[in-house]
């Protein structure tokens, strides 16, 4: 019992989340089961990134904070759940509208962080849930919802260059995002609080912003 209570408290933050953009949708698509497998693919994207990072931490690759931020976490993290978005999904999947790119990417985001979560809570117990539910899980919603918000736009864009362009924002914007966010829980160790609460309120402005533009219709 104990088990199950800590995997549905590692699994409730990422599933309300996700039901939260999903719903925000309005616009007339059935992508449910699209949904559900880039979910998945996030879960299980989460065990090679694991190995990846232990074996930069291993070789002493990241010798410093900015590079366990923004290659050891951000980098590796951001890149593949991109990597997988278009690959699976944006070469395959023709979007209704920018937001159903909001949709996909806050979907691998967070089956990435649902699996990461049960993993961490696993080892260190269920007093953490709360904290990382707060923190963890939702700025891994965030970042997902700004890639899939770029990947929508260079879907629907007319020309290819802006196509490339759109596909650069969605890569670069989540991984400065994501690399600051663990930047900020690297290197401060007093009052962090200070700091990371203001981020997190500038990255759910910053994303919920995009989630709003994403569900105009376009000119």
């Amino acid at each position: 019992m104990k088990v199950i209570a800590l995997i549905i408290a590692a699994l409730a933050p990422a599933i309300a989340l996700l039901s939260y953009f999903y719903l925000r949708n309005e616009y007339e698509s059935n992508i449910l089961l699209q949904v559900l497998r880039t979910f998945i693919i996030g879960a299980l994207l989460v065990f090679p990134i694991m190995v990846l990072q232990y074996a930069l931490e291993a070789e002493g690759v990241l010798r410093s904070e900015w590079l366990h931020a923004f290659l050891g976490a951000a980098g590796l993290e951001e890149f593949f759940k991109w990597f997988l978005l278009f690959f699976t999904i944006y070469k395959f999947v023709s979007f209704h509208s920018r937001y159903e790119g909001i949709v996909y990417g806050a979907s691998i985001s967070l089956g990435f962080a649902s699996a990461e979560n049960v993993i961490y809570l696993m080892a260190t117990g269920i007093d953490y849930a709360i904290g990382r539910a707060l923190l963890s899980v939702s700025s891994h919603a965030l970042f997902g919802v700004v890639m899939g918000y770029y990947i929508g736009c260079a879907q629907i864009a007319s020309t290819k260059v802006k196509k490339v362009i759109w596909m650069i924002f969605s890569l670069i914007v989540p991984l400065v995002l994501h690399g600051l966010y663990d930047l900020i829980l690297l290197t401060v160790h007093k009052n962090v609080i200070v700091i990371i609460v203001p981020f997190m309120f500038f990255l759910w402005w910053f994303a919920l912003s995009r989630s709003k533009k994403a569900n105009e219709k376009m000119a």
